[in-house]
């Protein structure tokens, strides 16, 4: 067969497979188990494979680049208006197919063995926040039904449960008592474990040379640097800097028509653990900037004063993600005189 384009429907156990030759005709229809996807592909010529960027999908693309394929990721989304009629796993290897032959499609980078490690780093550490936050909201609530109000934050939670535990005129029954020690040893098992995230983090990007180039930019630490390697790796996906902003949903949205435009908030696309982080970064540089003269501050503050403090953070952001694109892309440092003398 003279398969110049396949579009896989990755699965768990069943695989769905559709190739086309050269003149567009439809010349491969088949379902692969697991066991039989490897073999299948080393016996075809090297051709184009596309998928849809899911699970297990970096995986097979590194392992079809290997056997000598061009591999193309594509967002689920953008796949979709793709599909003809009913939706199952036939015809949403067509449409992969179809949609990775287009010329203006937007594709996804293969992350490298090393991004995913990061990445997985990132994401438990972020469940176990989500779960030790879950767990904390337990603790009051449970507390509240026994007249004991907590003051707001986790630290103060902590520091409250010992006392609670050993004043005995609280009001607390014994059986409770053992419960509220288990709950707070639950509560310490997170802390230690998400500690012990920090700290590799932390080793990552000591170690890593991307990482070390992205925390000279103010409003970017070791969480940030090392999820943006990650998630973009070089950045060389994107064409410029303000691609980068869009993707992480720091751009305006639009709704315009008739040639008016209208811009409306931050569309809040794409990684919203990325640009979560990169928002915050920005709100901690704002804290400081009132206090400092150099061109970056004056010019956030100045965004602060006539519009608000969140609008400056994410503009910040914004500016921060165009700032890490160029750094990725070129291998540079962060220079905050950089364009000075130009602008002057």
């Amino acid at each position: 067969m003279n398969i110049t384009r396949i579009g896989l429907d990755l699965a768990k156990s069943v695989f769905q497979v559709h190739g086309v030759d050269r003149q567009e005709r439809s010349i491969a229809k088949r379902k692969l188990s697991r066991g039989q996807v490897r073999g299948y592909f080393e016996k075809l010529s090297p051709c184009l494979i596309g998928m849809e960027a899911c699970a297990s999908a970096h995986y097979w693309a590194r392992e079809f680049g290997r056997m000598g394929h061009r591999v193309k990721l594509i967002a689920p989304q953008f796949v979709k208006p793709y599909v003809k009629s009913q939706k199952n796993d036939a015809n949403d290897a067509e449409a992969i197919c179809e949609a990775v032959g287009r010329p203006s499609m937007r594709f996804v980078a293969i992350k490298t063995v090393e991004q995913q490690d990061i990445q997985a780093i990132h994401r438990i550490r972020s469940e176990l926040i989500r779960q030790r936050t879950a767990k904390a909201n337990q603790i009051r609530g449970l507390l509240a039904e026994y007249g004991i109000v907590v003051p707001v934050g986790i630290g103060a939670l902590r520091r409250a449960l010992p006392a609670l535990q050993e004043d005995t005129e609280n009001g607390l029954s014994g059986v409770f008592r053992r419960l509220l020690s288990g709950l707070r040893e639950d509560l310490e098992s997170f802390d230690a474990r998400v500690a012990a995230l920090d700290e590799e983090i932390e080793i990552t990007a000591r170690d890593e040379p991307t990482a070390q180039r992205l925390q000279s930019i103010p409003g970017i630490g070791p969480i940030g640097a090392t999820a943006l390697v990650a998630a973009v790796g070089d950045a060389r996906q994107f064409e410029r800097g303000r691609d980068m902003a869009a993707y992480f949903g720091l751009t305006p949205g639009q709704h315009s028509s008739g040639g008016k435009e209208q811009l409306l908030g931050i569309s809040k696309r794409g990684d919203s653990y990325l640009r979560t982080l990169l928002i915050q970064g920005a709100r901690a540089v704002l804290k400081t900037a009132g206090r400092k003269t150099d061109p970056r501050s004056c010019w956030v503050m100045n965004i602060a004063a006539r519009r608000h403090k969140n609008v400056a953070a994410v503009a910040l952001a914004n500016k921060n993600a165009r700032i890490a694109w160029a750094l990725l892309t070129h291998g540079d440092r962060y220079d905050a005189r950089h364009g000075m003398a130009a602008a002057a």
